[in-house]
């Protein structure tokens, strides 16, 4: 089968392309989605407390606001009803094929197009768009031992809502933006819960805050006063980005953080325990306003030693320490800088895109990849935000996928990618831009890749971004008429 356009993935990213390409009267693509259902990230982080740590007003497509937020941070069943209820609004949930997913694609240079091997057959295409997104793939760590555990151990991205944590001795390992949300929604009712902290993370409170019933009624009655409002969170959100590139300034940032933690817990061994020793913002910074409360509980209790071992029923640190567990939790994250779907994507020379960036993945404007004719990637190389929502990056790229196409079907020609020197021009301009930044001040984080760049954020602003990519540069790409 042949399809124009096809997409790969129906989350955030997958879903905003077919609606804009179906808003332009754009018919003939096809969305494969490899789970039963859309919603990716909010359809598999289903964990207890899962919620965005982003205002609710800006994340959501621009052209789809929701005026029922419940809250100023949207939990997750109401961001995932919110995109279901975008596919069928927008009509293109005929498009996706559900159960479907993609083992390979392969550039035919003859031919100019793609070739896709599926779990449902194979298809053709002239545009791949790969939108799988950086947070599906979830890691466990290989700790020895972890197969003779004779509990129940699962990541946070696949929650056993089975698994009996009442009265049971829980282990959540990793203290990261799923486990701040985790621990204080389960510490109530486990009986015993130990948290597993490789590295404090800098804890800001969330002020979180139910929307009112005369809220609802105004943004549904005047759509003009939640854009508005949207305008407002957005760049008063936007504005931290300044402290993220001028280091010096996250020193106030951190006095309102070190403020958080001795609000939040009295006891100073605990406290430090849990206060940072790195520069503020180089780790991703949580959002709580329970999670320290939580920790300060008589039936948790945080352990900083490293993990040597795992045994049928407990957990055991380095200095020998035999910790009891029912259930294990890792809230241990995800394959970021080095997606799966990399090893699947095959360009004009026959190589995967994991085998050309060689554990440093990099494009184009974070969406284009030189070597791979109409390729584009949403939420690519450098893309990811440490301090906004990340829908504005993926609807700037959107309006980029959405010009290119107009630049093939206005010139004639099949294909287009980026001319090596223009992306190895902008890679360099990146890696000079985030030299400066606060991700570069020594830590180790989940955005440095294997060779150590930081290819997962952009260093700068989504102001500047949407900028740069409001429309398609067509003298940074080689043109393929044949």
């Amino acid at each position: 089968m042949h399809t124009r356009i096809a997409i790969i993935g129906a989350g955030f990213g997958g879903l905003g392309a077919a609606i804009r390409l179906r808003q332009r009267g754009q018919t003939d693509f096809v969305v494969f989605e490899r789970a039963g259902e859309l919603g990716g990230t909010w359809r598999d982080n289903s964990y207890p407390g899962c919620a965005c740590d982003v205002p609710s007003q800006v994340y959501s497509f621009s052209f789809a606001l929701n005026p029922r937020w419940t809250s100023t941070y949207s939990p997750q069943a109401e961001i995932w009803d919110y995109l279901r209820a975008c596919a069928d609004r927008f009509g293109v949930r005929p498009a996706i094929r559900f159960g479907t997913e993609v083992h390979r694609a392969d550039w035919d240079a003859a031919a100019a197009r793609w070739r896709i091997e599926t779990t449902q057959g194979s298809w053709t295409a002239d545009v791949l768009i790969a939108a799988g997104g950086p947070l599906n793939e979830p890691v466990i760590p290989k700790l020895p031992g972890l197969e003779t555990f004779r509990g129940e151990a699962f990541h946070s991205a696949r929650w056993n809502h089975d698994a009996v944590l009442a009265g049971r001795r829980v282990a959540v390992i990793g203290t990261g933006a799923s486990a701040v949300q985790i621990v204080p929604a389960i510490q109530p009712e486990a009986g015993r819960l130990t948290v597993f902290q490789r590295t404090p993370a800098w804890v800001m409170p969330r002020r979180e805050r139910p929307l009112r019933a005369w809220e609802h009624r105004v943004y549904r009655r005047i759509p003009g006063a939640q854009r508005l409002m949207r305008a407002l969170v957005y760049w008063q959100t936007e504005a931290t980005v300044l402290a993220f590139l001028r280091p010096a300034l996250m020193r106030v940032a951190e006095r309102a953080a070190r403020a958080n933690l001795r609000r939040g817990v009295p006891d100073p061994g605990l406290r430090e325990k849990l206060t940072p020793r790195y520069r503020m913002g180089c780790k991703r910074v949580l959002k709580s306003d329970d999670y320290y409360p939580a920790l300060t509980r008589d039936n948790v209790e945080v352990v900083t030693d490293p993990i040597a071992e795992v045994r049928p029923h407990a957990v055991v640190t380095r200095d020998g320490t035999e910790h009891p567990v029912d259930v294990i939790v890792f809230g241990t994250g995800f394959r970021v800088t080095d997606l799966p779907i990399a090893e699947r994507i095959r360009g004009r020379d026959g190589r995967s895109l994991a085998e050309h960036w060689q554990g440093s993945p990099q494009a184009f404007r974070g969406t284009t990849v030189a070597g791979f004719p109409n390729l584009f990637l949403l939420l690519g190389p450098n893309t990811g935000l440490g301090h906004n929502s990340v829908v504005l990056m993926i609807e700037a790229q959107i309006a980029y996928v959405l010009d290119a196409l107009r630049t093939l079907d206005r010139k004639g020609i099949r294909a287009l990618e980026p001319r090596p020197e223009a992306q190895a021009r902008f890679v360099a301009g990146l890696d000079r831009r985030m030299a400066g930044t606060v991700w570069s001040t020594g830590c180790r984080s989940w955005y440095i890749d294997a060779t150590g760049r930081n290819s997962t954020l952009w260093p700068g602003s989504t102001w500047a971004y949407r900028r740069r990519m409001r429309r398609f540069d067509p003298a940074a790409y080689r043109e393929i008429t044949t």
